[in-house]
């Protein structure tokens, strides 16, 4: 993450300080999946702040715990809870026990999701399916098992975090880009059949984020894709988690079906 003005250190997120969104969304349950770290991490704290009881999923226990105590840091509320998210029955049981012990589901975050980043002709089955699997099939059996609560109690707000990879393609990102469109898609589609459930469903489309992952990109790989930002930067977690924070409100109860890009204008 060393950019040009940017080589302080990262603040770690335990140092936090409140985003100052003001909308408010006490008393309302939540899910984020991929919560343990990056966009999920600070989407889950975020939606806390706001006043969400907030569940994180993920499969790091630690991770997770550390998110959880970022939220308590903030007098926010919040649980952590092991899932594999690729997996039907461990996602079945996910919501049988928030059905249980919250009666609800408010809003739903897919935010989990890896890369495994080659070439097409050097792309094995594993890769394609891990992505897939990971990116895309959670995303359908979250939203159908959350559909299920919000079209009972005709409420509801899911966020899907979709990629500009997903909309623009990226070379050696096949099956990123396939699974991020995927995502785009099942959004268009579930807005459709919920709509008159007052349910909405959006995607959120990230540009370069700042992370683990474009750390990895190297200085100089990063001072040329700043070039291509006419936000000259690359954005930060919490400038996703603001979008989708308004999204996950009341606020946007006539939004719904849409794909908002976060890229700093690289796309437009």
């Amino acid at each position: 993450e060393a950019l040009e003005s940017d080589n302080l250190e990262k603040e770690p997120m335990s140092e936090l300080t409140p985003l100052g969104i003001t909308c408010d969304l006490s008393g309302q349950v939540a899910v984020v999946t991929g919560a343990s770290q990056g966009l999920g991490q600070s989407c889950a704290i975020r939606l806390a702040e706001c006043g969400a009881h907030v569940i994180c999923v993920a499969r790091s226990a630690d991770k997770l715990a550390a998110t959880v105590q970022d939220m308590q840091a903030l007098k926010g509320s919040g649980e952590a809870k092991i899932c594999d998210v690729k997996s039907r029955e461990s996602v079945h049981s996910l919501f049988a026990d928030i059905a249980q012990r919250h009666g609800k589901l408010d809003i739903l975050v897919n935010n989990a999701g890896v890369t495994r980043d080659v070439l097409l002709p050097r792309m094995t089955d594993a890769d394609w399916d891990e992505v897939i699997q990971s990116n895309l099939t959670s995303c359908f059996l979250f939203c159908r098992e959350a559909s299920r609560m919000m079209m009972s109690a005709r409420y509801g707000r899911v966020i899907n975090m979709s990629s500009v990879s997903g909309l623009i393609g990226n070379q050696g990102q096949t099956n990123y880009s396939a699974s991020k469109a995927g995502m785009i898609g099942l959004t268009r589609s579930l807005a459709r059949e919920l709509g008159k459930r007052k349910v909405t469903i959006n995607a959120v489309a990230p540009g370069f984020i700042e992370s683990d992952m474009t750390r990895a990109l190297g200085d100089e790989t990063l001072k040329e894709v700043k070039k291509r930002i006419p936000a000259n930067r690359l954005g930060q977690a919490d400038d996703v988690a603001a979008v989708v924070v308004f999204l996950a409100s009341p606020a946007a109860s006539y939004i719904t079906g849409q794909v908002i890009t976060v890229d700093g204008g690289m796309i437009c």
